[in-house]
């Protein structure tokens, strides 16, 4: 097999995971000419109408995920929760971009900590703790007030657990099911940013400019790109991306998240291999989407430009806009002009599910937020 293999508009693009992220990719791909083919354990997923084959399946099961390989010239991924035997019987069969080498480091916050520090990468205080005993340890040694993240799984600030004391172990080690946690250091943050690489397999590097985030409840709440930050601090963040998905060979998307502090130092929170929620706002702000871009990388296709022609932002809409009474008012957003409504065809809504977004467009990074905060007030959020 050749793992540098250029896969042309015509083929067939595999996407393990059905959520958001890969029917937005799935419906770029199709725009680009290619088939598509996902699978998901869901049988509702929001890829499976935009895509010409959803396998429902789980993604242990590693023999529909084979199925999926074989029949498809290159597999990527929209979630990195995909057990190590799926991956890598995908990738005996079909080009899987990101690779299992890649996963390996970030599926398991530990070893992300561990790869980010063996390389040389700034970031917090942090410690892994294997038990109770060691976890009270370690926030004791960290100053006490630390945020407990399991090592593994958890997804839109789930798995994690914010202590204010040594005292408060127990509670973290119980909620976060007694198994192996990372411990880190609380920071005082002046802000929160991302930047996304895209990497193909002959090494053609492309940077998004960082995004600035705001979040509530751990989850992202709004995004605006680019975001208003400091020139040296964009300079220092784009080129600590660029060093990080060259560094673990990444080919395709990788996102890098990081904390500003409020002395100035740059620190690397965490890393995402694949498109991210921060960055839907390339589809009105960039000559190439984030979702085009991964189609572009994983291809091995000349990537597309990542300029910026005009500010944009985004805000989440989650499942409790649908549960209250009369639900979103969509046509009172789509009547304001430089704004957009995403929806991501889920059918069924709960507290906290992203069930899509709006993006809006300004001739400011000001306007950008003003407009897409009126419309979420519109909508009725």
């Amino acid at each position: 097999m050749n793992s540098k293999r250029t896969i042309l508009p015509g083929g067939t693009l595999g996407i393990l995971g059905g959520g958001q992220l890969g029917r937005m990719m799935a419906l770029s791909a199709r725009t680009l000419g290619y088939q598509v083919q996902a699978l998901d354990p869901d049988p509702a997923c929001s890829a499976r109408f935009v895509v010409d084959q959803c396998y429902t399946a789980d993604f242990s099961d590693v023999g529909d995920a084979t199925r999926l390989a074989r029949a498809c010239d290159v597999v990527t991924l929209e979630i990195e929760k995909i057990p190590m035997a799926t991956l890598r019987a995908v990738a005996q069969h079909a080009p899987l971009r990101p690779g299992p080498g890649v996963l390996d480091v970030v599926q398991n916050r530990g070893r992300q900590r561990a790869w980010l520090a063996k390389h040389g990468f700034p970031q917090g205080p942090w410690k892994q703790a294997d038990l109770q005993e060691s976890l009270a340890t370690a926030a004791t040694e960290l100053g006490g007030r630390c945020f407990v993240k399991a090592c593994e799984g958890g997804y839109d600030g789930r798995g994690q657990y914010q202590v204010k004391s040594a005292a408060e172990a127990p509670d973290a080690w119980r909620e976060l099911g007694q198994r192996p946690v990372v411990v880190e250091a609380a920071l005082d943050l002046e802000a929160e940013l991302s930047v996304l690489v895209a990497r193909s397999p002959n090494g053609e590097v492309a940077v998004y400019p960082p995004a600035y985030n705001h979040h509530e409840e751990r989850i992202l709440d709004w995004s605006l790109l680019p975001g208003q930050v400091p020139p040296q601090v964009s300079t220092q963040a784009t080129e600590l991306a660029r060093a990080m998905a060259t560094a673990l060979e990444v080919e395709g998307l990788l996102v890098v998240e990081m904390f500003l502090l409020k002395d100035g130092r740059l620190l690397v929170n965490e890393l995402a291999p694949r498109p991210h929620n921060s960055f839907h706002a390339t589809e009105v702000a960039c000559l190439t989407s984030q979702f085009e871009q991964a189609v572009r990388a994983v291809c091995n296709l000349p990537l597309g430009s990542v300029e910026v022609v005009r500010h944009a932002a985004i805000v989440n809409l989650l499942g409790d806009l649908w549960l209250n009474e009369g639900g979103p008012r969509f046509e009172s957003v789509l009547a304001m002009p430089g704004v957009r409504l995403h929806l991501y065809g889920k059918r069924e809504a709960r507290k906290g599910r992203k069930m899509g977004h709006l993006s809006a467009v300004g001739t400011t990074p000001e306007e950008a937020l003003a407009r897409i905060k009126a419309a979420r007030q519109a909508l009725g959020a």
